[in-house]
């Protein structure tokens, strides 16, 4: 598993919920490995500033503010050590370095970088996709039209505020506000105080949020509380926060405090005290529970072994007896090798935060269709909802396209904000038209009739081509759909070609379709060995000039190598007994090579024709030879010239 630290100033983001005391220490690398990187990045940036520019010094100074996702300082000192220490650096700063350059907005740099070190990355197991040099996607995320009106909320603060979660006619969320507690303690990470759980209301118009309180004085502790789910009637919460039992912080070998999910039940007037799951780990964080809709499975977030990247989506079934199943990876269309966390789930979709998928910069916003067949493809929701910055806690009403998510970009009060949103309705406005050509000679083919036909089989449409062989349908597409364009004419082989649309706005699918003769008749199969077939050509005595009737013939051979413009063929001519062997093979010869000199000159290129070769006497189709008593009919079956298709697309 790869482990990757990230570049979140909020505890839950990480994989890895480190808790500190309250030590003091002078010692940047002390603070450093302690997590107390906002303390660590201004030791390291004086001992910068007073000429120490070694490697670890950088790497850590870059470090520092890559962990608590001021990307724009982290992007400077990474800068200096990438010019600096090139050649030596490994490939998980070259990943950094272009993570931070695209979370400044910087993608041509970025994209250059990629261009030059792409590969290895690629071979050392960094495949996320969004550093991927993918230009044509790029610009279509960039010009997306917007699909969402957002608004950042009033009761956010010059603190964290995120992760929100509906939960009856309110709305749960945590922030390291003040709770009101007789001591504020600090988390070293970021210098701000512990995180707890609050309630909010929902105005009249559901664009904004007021009358702030503590959610539970049973669940909120000294120590972290976040990411909140709850059931379908509200009686029970799973939640995220520290490896904590009875005053006491559970640690690993390496003294790092992980992260749990734990569940409480609501008891008549008040929260029960919460115990954990049984698929927690003291080795590994596991966090961000997310319920679906009827309650029966929850999806949450880890970096358990066997993890793509930094933190996986998982999922378990709730069953009957309040028991789970065995915890199941969301699989590569959903994880990368980066991160992909906060999972929110709707009855046909599932919304994530991720930097591994193509984005723009830090984590981004995707959803992704749920079916019988798993997850679809994830779609970035775009503009302005996703930003440069960290973009994440994605939830929505889906019945009112209302919702709410979280980010640290910039403009906002505080380190994370609150914003909420309302998501226009969702429709591609794209179409498709295109146009029918010969394929013997790209030449239009008019009058074809043209249907389009929905996944299913149903005609939604019919045309036909005009005089230029184009055809136009203008009806509007469903979104992410798959479509065929059938076409039919007489004389010519029908066809289907498929497309698919995709979430992009006012788009024309281009489907260009090439319509072959038809020819089928011609073509048969003699023996297992494909040829073409036509009327036997006949040559003037002891001659091998091709005749007028013979030419005819020919060119039904030229039609059909013209509508398949791939076909090779052979050609093998044929006398009868009558004659000497020797004169008989050097006719048919002569006869072979000038069919297909004839065939040459009608516009075939000579390399389409393997080889011409006249076999006289050699294969008899029956038992005329010399000296049999035959009839004129019986040698005139031996007479002929075939056409062996030797290779036909």
């Amino acid at each position: 598993m790869k482990q990757l630290k990230t570049n979140i100033a909020l505890f839950f983001l990480i994989g890895l919920g480190a808790v500190q005391g309250q030590l003091q220490f002078n010692d940047a690398d002390v603070n450093f490995d302690n997590m107390m990187y906002k303390r660590a990045a201004k030791q390291y940036e004086a001992m910068a500033l007073k000429g120490d520019d070694s490697q670890h010094v950088l790497q850590r100074l870059g470090d520092s503010h890559y962990l608590n996702s001021d990307m724009k300082s982290a992007a400077k000192w990474y800068a200096i050590l990438f010019s600096k220490y090139e050649k030596v650096l490994t490939p998980e700063y070259i990943f950094k370095y272009v993570h931070t350059l695209q979370g400044t907005g910087d993608y041509v740099l970025s994209k250059a970088i990629m261009k030059i070190y792409g590969q290895d990355l690629e071979d050392s197991g960094f495949t996320v996709a969004q550093l991927q040099n993918n230009d044509e996607r790029m610009e279509e995320l960039l010009n997306r039209q917007p699909e969402f009106y957002i608004s950042n909320l009033s009761i956010n603060t010059s603190v964290s505020d995120f992760g929100t979660a509906f939960y009856k006619d309110k709305i749960v969320f945590s922030s390291s506000r003040d709770s009101s507690k007789l001591e504020t303690r600090v988390y070293e990470w970021n210098r701000q105080p512990y995180l707890d759980f609050f309630t909010a209301n929902v105005n009249e118009h559901g664009f904004d949020l007021n009358q702030v309180a503590s959610f539970s004085s049973v669940l909120n502790t000294k120590y972290h509380e976040a990411a909140a789910t709850f059931t379908p009637q509200g009686d029970r919460i799973y939640f995220t926060r520290n490896n904590f039992t009875d005053q006491i912080l559970g640690r690993d070998e390496e003294g790092v405090n992980h992260l749990k999910i734990y569940t409480a039940k609501w008891e008549g007037n008040a929260w029960g005290m919460a115990s954990e799951v049984p698929f927690n780990s003291d080795l590994y964080s596991v966090g961000q529970p997310a319920l679906s809709p009827d309650g029966s499975k929850l999806y949450f977030v880890s970096d358990m072994p066997g993890s793509s990247g930094g933190t996986d989506i998982y999922v378990v079934d709730i069953r009957e007896d309040g028991t789970f199943s065995k915890p199941k990876n969301l699989g590569p269309e959903i994880n990368t090798s980066g991160r992909e966390m906060f999972p929110f789930v709707s009855d046909e979709k599932l919304y994530f935060a991720s930097d591994g998928h193509l984005g723009f910069g830090g984590l981004d916003v995707f959803e992704s269709k749920i079916d019988q067949n798993g997850y679809g493809l994830p779609n970035n929701l775009g503009k302005p909802l996703n930003s440069n910055r960290d973009d994440f806690a994605y939830i929505v009403n889906e019945t009112t396209q209302r919702g709410y998510f979280s980010s640290n970009r910039k403009g906002g009060k505080g380190d994370d904000d609150i914003y909420s949103f309302r998501r226009m309705e969702e429709t591609c406005q794209q179409t498709v038209k295109g146009s029918v050509v010969r394929t013997s000679n790209a030449l239009p083919i008019g009058n074809v009739t043209v249907q389009l036909l929905s996944e299913d089989g149903v005609v939604v449409g019919e045309t036909f081509t005009d005089s230029y062989g184009a055809y136009n349908f203008k009806m509007p597409l469903e979104c992410e759909s798959t479509y065929v364009v059938k076409i039919k004419k007489q004389g010519f082989e029908s066809k289907e070609v498929g497309f698919a649309t995709s979430y992009e706005k006012e788009v024309v699918n281009q489907v260009q379709i090439q319509m072959t003769k038809e020819l089928n008749k011609l073509i048969v199969k003699e023996d297992g060995v494909l040829k073409i077939k036509i009327d036997n050509i006949y040559f003037d005595v002891n001659k091998a000039e091709i005749r007028p009737d013979a030419a005819q013939e020919l060119n039904k051979i030229v039609e059909v190598m013209k509508e398949y413009p791939k076909m090779v063929i052979k050609i093998e001519a044929h006398t009868d007994s009558r004659g000497s062997d020797a004169y008989n093979e050097s006719l048919s010869d002569k006869r072979a090579k000038a069919t297909g000199s004839y065939i040459v000159s009608q516009g075939i290129d000579a390399e389409r024709i393997e080889s011409a070769i006249g076999y006289g006497e050699k294969q008899l189709l029956n038992e005329c030879r010399n000296g049999a008593k035959c009839s004129q009919e019986e040698h005139n079956a031996n007479r002929r010239s075939e056409f062996i298709i030797v290779k036909l697309q």
